[in-house]
């Protein structure tokens, strides 16, 4: 393998769909209450693509270094694992996405805020700074979260409430609770492709240690935990729909529900770990169309 192909393959292309769904719905949201902006999508966007790389990287450096990634795991390699990237490489590409994540975030709350707002602004440096934490603690230092359990609750809060409705403040510089409902949306299915990676190693995270919600409760109980998140986000689309007087015309998003319906069967039906691997990019997908059917019910209004 050559470098190039050694970086391509650790910054893990097929998780930034996912990453941008948060974006787009926050786009979306924005231009249902007319304040959408070209310049802050792309700078939105940016950023987040910046962090999720980030973040990859940092899981590859982290899961190395405290033994999730090893011989008997299932699934892509792992570049520094497997030794076509070195541990010292890798700490310098994750500064350098930390870095590049941060200019990008501070430029975005300029053009969103300006002079205007030095609170909001402020708010919005102490939350970028919280996603860079968040992006290199899931597995690295001393105590990562993702090793206790916590990933799942770290995923809705970055990839939901502050994906969606962070992004749709920096377009309307205010806030509406009802932008919650599709925020917490995007962030269980989000939640869904984490458990799906989780369901997949579970094995080889038990013999590193590492204790996900899966390796804590089980296979059966993390089919039922995915089904619960997967329902419970078309439950509260359809919520935000009837909130929001939505005409039968709009419900666009339910366009989506076989992709959805076809995922919960695989899933229900796999017997072993390495099932579950082409789900992952699958309900990545999945969430981006739901996404923009959902967006295209909002702007036919």
């Amino acid at each position: 393998m050559t470098k190039v192909n050694a970086w391509v393959s650790a910054f893990r292309l097929r998780t930034l769909p996912l990453a941008l769904s948060s974006i787009i719905m926050g786009s979306f949201l924005a231009a249902y209450y007319n304040a959408f902006s070209w310049s802050i999508l792309i700078l939105a966007s940016l950023t987040t693509l910046f962090l999720q790389v980030l973040s990859n990287l940092a899981n590859d450096y982290g899961d190395t270094v405290n033994g999730a990634d090893h011989a008997e795991r299932k699934g892509p390699d792992r570049m520094v694992q497997t030794g076509a990237i070195s541990l010292v490489s890798m700490r310098r590409a994750i500064i350098l996405f930390s870095v590049f994540s941060l200019i990008s975030g501070l430029s975005l709350i300029y053009l969103a805020f300006g002079n205007s707002s030095a609170y909001i602004s402020l708010f919005f440096f102490l939350l970028g700074l919280a996603a860079i934490g968040a992006a290199m603690k899931y597995t690295m230092g001393s105590n990562p979260y993702g090793y206790n359990g916590l990933g799942d609750v770290f995923v809705l809060i970055f990839f939901g409430i502050v994906g969606v409705a962070g992004s749709f403040y920096l377009y309307t510089n205010f806030f509406d609770w009802k932008v919650l409902l599709p925020a917490f949306s995007v962030g269980f299915l989000s939640s869904g492709v984490l458990n799906l990676n989780n369901m997949r190693d579970e094995e080889s995270d038990k013999m590193a240690g590492k204790n996900t919600l899966v390796v804590k409760h089980g296979i059966k109980w993390a089919k039922t935990y995915h089904f619960t998140l997967i329902i419970a986000a078309v439950v509260i689309t359809t919520v935000f729909a009837i909130v929001n007087g939505f005409g039968l015309y709009q419900y666009t998003f339910v366009f989506s529900l076989p992709l959805f319906i076809r995922h919960l069967m695989v899933v229900n039906n796999a017997e072993d770990s390495a099932d579950f691997d082409p789900e992952l990019k699958k309900l990545a997908l999945s969430t981006l169309v739901y996404v923009f059917l959902f967006g295209v019910g909002l702007v036919v209004m």
